[in-house]
């Protein structure tokens, strides 16, 4: 089954909790929080505070994508907020194993990030480990954003290794997911569908995520 999770990123913050009780009762999956810090990603968006505000709202999975340098540093502080899966970046991490650790230990799934020109090989030693790989569609920072095309084959290739490991890794795709993308994206082999703006910029949330279920099926 493919999973659609909307990126808060593109909520109005001043009814979030209608935002995203709206996309829960439209039949989305997951909901994705997208935190920045301003120096890994040239954006300033939320921290654990607002995740807590969110666990509230909503017993969706909240999958939290820490765009973030010193991602070690806030894990404890995001799992008792209510993350239920956190996924970093290889970029910021030097030590991604003690991270991946550190997340396991707190009693939630992990997972790695990579950016469009981030090879696969940087997971190599680390995939076993992975509850899911999430590849960014689009350089992180904005919402929005075009789609990079050549980050299918990054997915194609990433789905042999799972399969060639006999893993149950979820694939995930964040950053330019759209009516015009979902379909091939959903084609190449990922599980799980990130999109913001796809989502929170319609009018009829139902009808947009009815819309993504018709074009993966």
């Amino acid at each position: 089954m493919k999973l659609i999770a909307p990126s808060i990123l593109s909520a109005d913050f001043s009814i979030l909790g209608e935002e995203i009780r709206a996309v829960e009762k439209a039949g989305a999956d997951w909901i994705h929080i997208d935190v920045m810090d301003g120096h890994f990603v040239p954006n300033i968006t939320i921290g654990p505070l607002v995740v807590d505000a969110v666990r509230k709202v909503t017993d969706l999975t909240l999958d939290v994508h820490l765009m973030i340098e010193n991602p070690g540093k806030y894990i404890q502080a995001f799992v008792d907020a209510g993350a239920d899966l956190i996924t970093v970046q290889v970029e910021t991490c030097v030590h991604l194993n003690r991270v991946i650790q550190m997340i396991h230990q707190a009693g939630i799934k992990a997972g790695a990030v990579l950016n469009p020109s981030t090879p696969l090989s940087s997971i190599e030693w680390e995939i076993d480990n992975l509850d899911l790989v999430m590849l960014m569609g689009v350089n992180p920072g904005f919402g929005g954003q075009t789609f990079i095309p050549a980050t299918l084959d990054k997915v194609r290739a990433l789905r042999s290794v799972i399969q060639e490991k006999g893993l149950e890794t979820l694939i995930e795709m964040d950053g330019g997911v759209s009516k015009k993308t979902i379909k091939e994206i959903s084609n190449s082999g990922v599980d799980v569908l990130v999109s913001g703006s796809a989502i929170f910029g319609t009018d009829d949330y139902a009808e947009t995520i009815e819309s993504f279920r018709k074009l993966i099926a």
